[in-house]
């Protein structure tokens, strides 16, 4: 079983890694989620937060959101495909929507799964023979 660590080579730090997946413009929404994505080279998925004062004033309530967000990605990043996502809140949710969120959260991931892998070039085996 494949560790369910969240490390720091599985967060977007940088700004400049966050610009890049906002200019690559894909993006899925929700209610209250907006999932911004890029895919990456890296091997594994990346995770950035986003919660800004507008969606909620108080910093115990971001810190609330971002850790409920980190805790979904800790447990779902290996059935993640190789993207860089950004995740921003859109609306403020409390821990009386925590199953909608999860739910949520899941569905977002899901759509990104099916549309990343549709976006994968096919390679098919070909045989070639040698004539000799």
């Amino acid at each position: 079983m494949p560790a369910l660590r969240f490390t720091k080579n599985a967060k977007l730090i940088k700004t400049d890694e966050f610009s890049s997946v906002f200019n690559f413009r894909k993006r899925i929404s929700a209610r209250f989620l907006a999932v911004h994505y890029q895919p990456n080279d890296i091997g594994h998925a990346r995770l950035g937060l986003v919660v800004g004062k507008k969606v909620a004033r108080r910093a115990v309530d971001r810190n609330y959101m971002r850790r409920v967000l980190r805790e979904f990605f800790r447990i779902k990043q290996h059935e993640i495909s190789h993207v860089d996502l950004v995740v921003r809140v859109q609306k403020k949710f409390e821990k009386e929507d925590f199953l909608q969120i999860k739910q949520e959260f899941e569905s977002l991931i899901e759509k990104i799964n099916r549309r990343t892998q549709a976006q994968l070039p096919v390679i098919s085996a070909v045989t070639v023979q040698i004539s000799e």
